[in-house]
């Protein structure tokens, strides 16, 4: 079994991330006993790259970097205006991977999270074109900073153009390899495939993240999902990155509307993290390192 480090995104406490709650919530995280931390940027300037990196050293957290498509980010189908805007706010997400180590920054990079229209298979092929041709910018700045963009499907109800990892490969076509892979979330692969140990498999070398909660959106673990069969898979891929628990705070207004979170989720958002922990640790039967050294 391939050792992973197991980390945390922070929106299972707080949202945003910014340098005041940083600190606190890094060593709460720690504390836990993760080895590594989810960073998500939702805001230009919320994270000084200096102050981030330095919370990072004091922890030992492995950092992993996301971002979020709020309204207004759109890579297609939008204005120039917004296209541009999203571009800048991507390269932002990457400047800050690139600063404190995080190997790859992961979301669905291509339209705001919610929005969803029909297609024809004629226009889906010509609204992929256009992603492609929009993110390509983006993606040569990531081989540029040593950092992977990856692309995450989401279900069906917060986008229509791409939910699984079939859609993904074939959207992103050649742009795969060159600075771009998938980011897969256990929550989404739930909704969206038939079987979410083989859509990994079928991910295989374009894998560079991956997310895990329940079925439910809550703690990994005791759930209806196929735990034995998903860490098989990634074993047989040879997938060594982090496996992190992305849940959601319900005491947040806008991404508990966002993430359709209706009720609590745990007893607390700490109860969330170390049962799900406690959970991973238990299924990959060993402790594995935090990641590696980075000189930040």
């Amino acid at each position: 079994m391939i050792p992973r480090p197991l980390g945390v995104n922070t929106w299972v406490w707080s949202s945003p991330l910014t340098d005041e709650n940083l600190p606190g919530l890094a060593r709460r995280i720690a504390d836990l006993g993760f080895d590594a931390i989810e960073l998500p940027l939702e805001n230009s300037g919320d994270l000084d790259h200096a102050e981030t990196a330095a919370v990072l050293r004091e922890t030992g957290l492995a950092p992993y970097v996301v971002g979020a498509m709020a309204p207004g980010r759109d890579l297609v189908t939008a204005s120039p205006v917004a296209v541009t805007g999203t571009q800048a706010y991507l390269r932002e997400c990457i400047d800050l991977a690139a600063a404190v180590g995080s190997p790859a920054v992961c979301g669905p990079f291509y339209a705001q999270t919610g929005r969803v229209w029909r297609m024809s298979s004629e226009q889906r092929q010509a609204t992929y074109a256009e992603w492609r041709e929009n993110l390509a910018p983006v993606a040569d700045h990531a081989v540029e900073r040593g950092v992977v963009l990856g692309i995450e499907p989401l279900n069906r109800y917060e986008t229509s153009l791409v939910n699984t990892v079939d859609q993904a490969l074939t959207g992103l076509g050649p742009l795969l390899g060159q600075g771009v892979g998938l980011a897969l979330d256990t929550y989404h692969l739930n909704i969206e495939e038939r079987d979410s140990a083989a859509a990994i498999r079928t991910a295989g070398e374009h894998l560079v993240h991956l997310q895990v909660c329940g079925n439910d959106r809550g703690a990994p673990g005791h759930d209806q999902t196929d735990w034995v069969a998903i860490v098989a898979a990634l074993d047989e891929i040879g997938y060594s990155g982090a496996l992190n628990i992305e849940s959601f705070t319900p005491d947040n207004a806008a991404i508990a509307v966002a993430a359709s979170i209706w009720r609590p989720l745990a007893d607390s958002p700490d109860a969330l993290a170390s049962d799900g922990l406690a959970f991973l640790r238990s299924l990959t039967a060993e402790s594995p390192p935090r990641g590696p050294e980075t000189d930040l």
